[in-house]
């Protein structure tokens, strides 16, 4: 039996949360920095950026050939510019983009093949960048399933691009540890935190699990605390839960229906979950929540960001967070 995570007399309520930020649209990822800038991933084609009066900025591109861009996760580069996973139609790949406007491709085929819908990229502190697709199957929801073993991870560094794990049941956000030696990767839907060991190549070894979910819990977001701990955000119950180094789990926050709960779970074993199952906001308060990022001048304050929101929540947490790689760009 794991012992009493540290968080265990911790509970956040909904209706204890507060937002910043208006007018977004689909911010699904949610970054934070020093300065008190947020930046999200903005379904109008490009990054908003939050700014500390609430106000907003959007750096907005366009693809060529009239291809809407769909930024799912980003990065915020040391320049000031940012890397977008875009979530496709039936093509993804990773763009930079500028604060001008100008998208620039970054990766868009790996290993002789288009990049399908994509998910997440993240750089870390060497400058390597890992990015996740989720699954390849067509419809991205005929993957929405316990069996689900399609999504990979790529790996793009001074030695070109290639896929560095595969078989993933459907690879959401993956964060290399503080200390830079694993990368930790949410499978949404085997609902479970895997992590690897990176060799000095980058390869991926020694896969192992960190803590598997149950009913109504389906990883996509984390990030790291000060204290070893991961936040782990879960869509359709609009959980965050704090997994501490010894695999303790605790719900810190949860704003879901029962119902609601039942009906995608139903859905799910029976290998019959779509899309209605993730675009209904089922809430009181949160908007299907996915990412979550630790913010202000002590790293204290989470910010959450919703699939289905126009906003940003935000509660002040009992830990700080671990200064992310860009949390001085």
């Amino acid at each position: 039996m794991p012992l009493p995570s540290p968080l265990a007399d911790t509970r956040v309520t909904p209706e204890s949360l507060r937002f910043t930020g208006k007018g977004l649209m689909r911010p699904e990822c949610v970054l934070a920095t020093e300065s008190g800038y947020l930046y999200t991933a903005d379904w109008r084609g490009g990054v908003a950026a939050t700014c500390p009066d609430g106000t907003h900025v959007l750096y907005r591109g366009e693809l060529p050939g009239n291809r809407p861009l769909r930024p799912n996760g980003i990065a915020l580069r040391r320049d000031g510019s940012f890397l977008m996973a875009d979530l496709g139609d039936t093509l993804g790949g990773v763009f930079m983009l500028d604060r001008a406007g100008t998208v620039r491709p970054f990766l868009e085929e790996v290993d002789g093949i288009p990049l399908p819908p994509s998910n997440f990229v993240f750089e870390d502190a060497v400058g390597r960048v890992w990015i996740t697709v989720s699954t390849r199957k067509v419809p991205r929801a005929a993957d929405y399933r316990p069996d689900a073993a399609s999504g990979f991870v790529v790996l793009a560094d001074a030695a070109g691009a290639r896929i560095v794990a595969d078989g993933l049941g459907y690879t959401n956000e993956a964060v290399v540890s503080p200390d830079g030696t694993h990368l930790y990767v949410n499978e949404t839907f085997a609902r479970r935190l895997t992590r690897f060991r990176i060799g000095a190549d980058g390869t991926l070894r020694a896969r192992e699990t960190v803590a598997t979910f149950g009913k109504g819990t389906f990883p996509d977001g984390m990030t790291f605390d000060s204290q070893g701990g991961i936040w782990i955000t879960s869509i359709v119950s609009n959980r965050v839960i704090h997994v501490a180094p010894d695999g303790a789990q605790t719900v810190v926050l949860e704003d879901a229906d029962p119902a609601h709960i039942d009906w995608v779970e139903d859905a799910f074993q029976a290998g019959t979950m779509g899309r209605p199952h993730l675009d209904k906001a089922a809430g009181r308060v949160l908007r299907n929540i996915s990412s979550l990022a630790f913010g202000g001048p002590d790293l204290r304050t989470a910010y959450l960001g919703c699939l289905l929101g126009d906003s940003l929540a935000w509660f002040r947490a009992p830990v700080a967070g671990h200064p992310p790689v860009h949390w001085r760009h």
